[in-house]
């Protein structure tokens, strides 16, 4: 579950933007600040069900977007990059940084 909240949890970060003003207050108040169904439901006075769905549907769409344009997979690709050309720099193999390099140009 936790794995499950911290994917959801950047997607939500990369593609909130792409969400309307009640997805992002869902998806916040469920994900970033840990309400449950049944407090979202009692602060929009709608039941948790259409809550439950609400996220479901939003949860898919962040899925579907990520599917596209793959913004948080490539982050993560970033992040190894820069993690390996860190562990280049202190054992100064110029080689290996010249590689890395390339492959962080290919991702851009």
């Amino acid at each position: 579950m936790l794995e499950k909240t911290t994917r959801m949890n950047y997607l939500y970060d990369f593609y909130q933007s792409l969400l309307t003003p009640k997805q992002r207050s869902y998806m916040s108040l469920y994900y970033l600040d840990d309400f449950s169904l049944g407090e979202i439901a009692e602060e929009y006075e709608v039941s948790r069900q259409a809550v439950f769905d609400n996220i479901k549907r939003t949860e898919a769409m962040l899925e579907e977007y990520e599917k596209k344009l793959l913004l948080f997979r490539k982050f993560q690709d970033r992040k190894v990059i820069l993690e390996n050309m860190k562990k280049a720099l202190e054992t100064n193999s110029v080689e290996e940084l010249a590689k890395l390099i390339e492959a962080l140009e290919i991702l851009e």
